[in-house]
C-alpha cells in the first residue's frame, strides 16, 4: 500500500512553472545591458546581485498587497531566489562549509534592503536614490542612483496596476528601464 505523504506538504498556491517563470523574469529584467551600461551598475557578481535585490524588492512589495495567495507566492519567489543563490555558490566551487556562512550574508544583505528601500520609497525619490546609491552604486553616482530611483518608482507604480490574478499568473511585465537619451 503506497501512503500518501503530500499531504503533509505545505500547499502552494503558484505552480512551480509559474514561480519558475516569474522567479525568471525578475532575473531577465536584471540582466538587461541597460542598467550596466547607462544607470552605472557595476558589471560584477555584486552589481547583479545587488540589482537582482532590487527587483525581487519590487515583486515582493507588490505581492504584500495581494488579495488572495500574495503571501505564498512571496514565500515561494524567496525560496526560489535562495535556492538559485546556494546554487551559484556551489558552481563557483564554494565549499559545502562555507555556503551556510554565505547563505547568511545574502539573507542579511536582502532584509537589510528591503527594509532600507521600503523606508526610502516611503520617503521619496531622493531617500531612495541615496538608497540605491549606497547598496547597489557602492556610494558613487547620485546621478545615475536618482535615474535608477525613477525606475524603481515606476516599476512600484506599474506593478501596482497591474491585477492580482495577472500578477500570481506571472502575467505582467516590469517596465523598460530608459536610456539617458530618453530621461532628459
Amino acid at each position: 500500500m503506497l501512503w500518501p505523504f503530500n499531504h503533509f506538504r505545505k500547499p502552494r498556491l503558484a505552480p512551480a512553472g509559474t514561480i519558475e517563470a516569474i522567479y525568471g523574469m525578475i532575473v531577465t529584467q536584471a540582466r538587461e545591458p541597460i542598467f550596466y551600461r547607462d544607470l552605472g551598475v557595476p558589471d560584477t557578481v555584486n552589481g547583479r546581485f545587488d540589482l537582482l535585490l532590487l527587483h525581487l524588492w519590487l515583486l515582493l512589495r507588490r505581492l504584500r498587497t495581494a488579495a488572495h495567495g500574495g503571501v505564498e507566492l512571496s514565500q515561494a519567489l524567496f525560496d526560489r531566489f535562495c535556492e538559485d543563490m546556494d546554487d551559484n555558490l556551489r558552481e563557483m566551487g564554494i565549499g559545502d562549509q562555507t555556503v551556510p556562512k554565505r547563505m547568511r550574508a545574502f539573507g542579511e544583505a536582502f532584509y537589510g534592503r528591503v527594509q532600507a528601500y521600503d523606508q526610502a520609497i516611503d520617503t521619496g525619490p531622493e531617500a531612495l536614490a541615496q538608497a540605491i546609491c549606497k547598496n547597489i552604486l557602492n556610494g558613487a553616482g547620485m546621478d545615475h542612483a536618482r535615474r535608477l530611483a525613477a525606475y524603481a518608482v515606476a516599476a512600484n507604480a506599474d506593478l501596482g496596476q497591474i491585477d492580482d490574478s495577472a500578477l500570481l499568473l506571472g502575467s505582467f511585465r516590469f517596465p523598460a528601464p530608459l536610456a539617458e537619451d530618453e530621461t532628459s
